[in-house]
């Protein structure tokens, strides 16, 4: 049955479609010349379907299937579809970062849903920076929005491995540079370890930022753990189209059900999962939106409370198959109890507590309980110290015991280009106790905050049995990757943060337990450096390069423009 439209509500279509004016003639015969009328629109919500599909982004490749079913449910519910594509953040093709244009989808998608005749939207992404740039942009222009979720894809077999992607990437590509693996092999590795349509089936940004999604109230029950191309995501579609129509009928906007719980919920289901480190950089930005000041601090504060519950790659050892199967994400939620505020309100009417409390988890190996996490704490760190008195970032849980509490010599690369060059280079003397820096990585310095953070292990400690040194940088991290990789170190080398100071040989060091990463170098020594230190040339002086690092904040605040934060509303267009 057609929603009935709320009387307090009038659809903002309404705007473009209803007058008997000049320009409401133009609206109306515009949509007629595509062979639409009156009856497929007038008084109807228009439900705009925003898809960042394109043939370079392998996560969506399944989409154009899912927009024909998201249309059904809006039919089916009495509205007015409309496909709007927008930019494509595919994440495996785009150099040198999909963040650095995070903001750009995010600014796009606030502008899409503001300039046109539109009462809802269907935000289709999956594919890291998709879905907090949709999230972001729909907060902004504060206008009805539901997000569907890409999906994982099918977990892949070689031989007798499951594999996972990007973690088994890693693995397999550190033994091929050890000797261990042939070329024929790694080619095998290669046609099967992405096995379908979908996102990363580990635990990596994708499925981190999709978990949050659906934490924070913005999908479906469900939706985030559903895989790409089983048949429940068609139907998800479909029920996420008809979902669409209500809210634009009940103007259900970003406003009315965002809270900071919501935000708390969401940094406790990040913990929970071991999600991937971006999820931080995107959560702040995200409240910051919404017009809440998250910090640093909070996420440590519920990191310290948190368990780890979800035993996925690349902290644990299954996929998000199985995750999907044992119950999903309203399983892992129901199961985390008070850690949860269950009164936070969600797009589909209905608080969070109400849609988890049929979950049940299927399998407690895959789930852990409570009495049995798979860490006590959250699967994110928060440090400080000398070095990043702005607060950094590690995930214990992908991390190697016994370089948890570690002090070493540091060798330093002043940008990727000279990690690759020298990074295997005899006179680097890098050994298992050194303590590798990639400086100038940052949101200036990249520029964009590239997926640097896991820096290779020199062929020589390879072949020697070596898998993980400590490896510190002002960059990020991709969610599939592991080791103990120190990330997001604030403030950025490239703005003349403690890292830029670091030389070859000092001492470095890490204390998980103390929540504590230093340089044990004398202050005054410090303060030369500081004096002799000069910043590097920008890299982009003109178009969206240059807007972006005049504009962009540091990583402990989201790296949003800091002209997109929360601030006095933009009005809506005038119609003339």
């Amino acid at each position: 049955m057609p929603a009935e439209p709320s009387e307090n509500a009038p659809l903002h279509s309404s705007r473009w479609f209803a007058p008997d004016s000049l320009r409401g003639f133009g609206h109306r015969s515009r949509l007629k010349g595509m062979g639409y009328d009156d009856e497929d629109f007038r008084g109807k919500p228009v439900v705009a379907i925003l898809n960042t599909w394109s043939d370079l982004n392998t996560c969506h490749s399944h989409f154009p299937e899912r927009v024909k079913e998201v249309k059904r449910g809006i039919w089916q519910m009495g509205g007015f579809p409309v496909e709007i594509p927008v930019m494509s953040l595919g994440e495996m093709m785009m150099k040198p970062t999909t963040m650095l244009y995070r903001n750009l989808l995010a600014m796009e998608t606030e502008e899409v849903l503001r300039c046109h005749p539109i009462d809802a939207a269907v935000l289709m992404g999956g594919c890291d920076k998709t879905v907090p740039a949709l999230i972001m942009g729909a907060i902004s222009a504060n206008r009805p929005a539901i997000f569907l979720p890409a999906g994982p894809m099918l977990k892949a077999r070689w031989k007798d491995q499951t594999l996972g992607s990007g973690s088994d990437a890693w693995k397999y590509w550190d033994e091929r540079r050890a000797g261990n693996l042939c070329d024929e092999a790694w080619g095998q590795i290669e046609n099967c370890i992405a096995r379908s349509a979908g996102t990363c089936m580990t635990m990596g940004t994708a499925s981190t930022m999709s978990a949050i999604a659906e934490s924070m109230g913005f999908t479906l029950p469900g939706a985030s753990s559903v895989p790409a191309v089983i048949a429940e995501h068609s139907r998800l579609a479909v029920a996420t189209g008809r979902r669409a129509v209500e809210m634009a009928l009940q103007d259900l906007r970003p406003s009315s059900f965002l809270t900071p719980t919501s935000f708390d919920n969401s940094i406790v289901t990040s913990m929970a999962i071991g999600g991937s480190t971006n999820a931080i950089v995107h959560i702040i930005a995200m409240a910051r939106r919404a017009g809440y000041e998250l910090t640093l601090d909070r996420f440590d504060e519920l990191s310290r409370t948190t368990p780890v519950l979800a035993n996925i790659r690349p902290a644990g050892k299954f996929l998000m198959e199985d995750f999907f199967d044992c119950g999903g994400l309203p399983a892992l939620l129901k199961e985390l109890g008070s850690h949860i505020d269950g009164s936070c309100q969600t797009v589909n009417g209905h608080t969070l507590a109400e849609n988890i409390a049929g979950a049940e988890v299927i399998d407690h190996d895959i789930i852990r309980s409570l009495d049995n996490p798979l860490s006590e704490s959250g699967g994110t760190f928060v440090l400080r110290g000398n070095l990043a008195p702005s607060g950094c970032v590690i995930k214990p849980t992908a991390a190697s015991p016994r370089l948890l509490n570690h002090t070493g010599p540091a060798v330093v690369f002043d940008d990727y280009a000279e990690l690759k060059a020298k990074l295997n280079d005899p006179a680097s003397g890098i050994t298992a106790d050194s303590v590798l820096i990639l400086r100038n990585a940052g949101p200036q310095g990249g520029p964009g905050f590239p997926e640097w953070g896991m820096l290779p292990i020199p062929d020589h400690l390879l072949k020697q049995g070596v898998r993980d040194l400590v490896r510190i940088s002002d960059a990020r991290m991709s969610g599939t990757s592991y080791g103990t990789c120190v990330l997001h170190v604030a403030p950025e080398a490239a703005v003349g943060g403690p890292l830029s100071l670091v030389r070859n040989g000092d001492m470095i060091r890490l204390n998980i337990e103390e929540r504590s990463l230093n340089l044990l170098v004398e202050e005054d020594e410090l303060a030369k450096r500081r004096e002799q230190w000069t910043p590097p040339a920008p890299r982009y002086k003109r178009g969206y390069g240059a807007m972006f690092l005049k504009h962009v904040t540091q990583a402990d605040v989201g790296c949003d423009f800091d002209f997109l934060h929360h601030g006095a509303e933009t009005p809506d267009p005038d119609i003339y």
